[in-house]
């Protein structure tokens, strides 16, 4: 499972046997949350939030937003087209 970004004491991750559409795992100590990237459009949308609070869950699709260039291109690289 490549670890693609970090957001502060979370990994951003694409696990090479995945579904699509495009999406990442990010993944905290106790929690974990997936997020689509929608790379034709680049808006982050959450589909599912395993105990992150709201506050968390807005950081992270700040920080996924930000990069989603990048997330989409890594999910090409590993799964070929979103």
């Amino acid at each position: 499972m490549p670890t693609v970004l970090r957001v502060g004491n979370l990994r951003v991750v694409i696990y090479p046997n995945d579904h699509r559409p495009a999406h990442v795992h990010v993944i905290g100590p106790e929690h974990e949350a997936l997020f689509y990237l929608n790379c034709v459009k680049g808006q982050v949308d959450l589909r599912e939030n395993f105990g992150f609070s709201t506050r968390e869950i807005f950081r992270m699709v700040a920080a996924l937003t930000k990069s989603v260039a990048e997330l989409c291109a890594a999910w090409k690289e590993i799964h070929g087209n979103p």
